[in-house]
């Protein structure tokens, strides 16, 4: 039961995967640019999260669907693919948004 929400997050980051093949939206667009960008926001978001912990704003949630992993006091295992997630999910937006006003403006 303690692998329920990593798992969840590698099944989204898949279908992420599966969008962005589909669409070359990010990754397929831009493989160098992409993974600079991508660990551009998880290294943002990471240092993000250590500063909030560090203040006592953030911190580990007491549940059954998480794997119990620590990557720092306070620092579940599931955040960094959360973030992953998060930052690839935007990517693919921003992907897709731009491809679409760049459609519109040839029409």
């Amino acid at each position: 039961m303690g692998f329920v929400y990593l798992g969840a997050l590698l099944f989204s980051l898949l279908g992420q995967v599966i969008l962005d093949r589909r669409f070359t939206l990010f990754f397929w667009r831009s493989p160098v640019t992409a993974a600079i960008v991508m660990s551009a926001g998880i290294a943002f978001f990471l240092i993000w999260d250590l500063w909030g912990i560090g203040l006592g704003i953030f911190f580990r949630g007491q549940t059954r669907l998480m794997t119990g992993v620590q990557l720092a006091p306070e620092l579940p295992l599931e955040e960094l693919f959360f973030l992953a997630l998060l930052c690839y999910v935007a990517m693919n937006v921003f992907g897709w948004a731009t491809r679409t006003t760049s459609n519109q403006k040839q029409s």
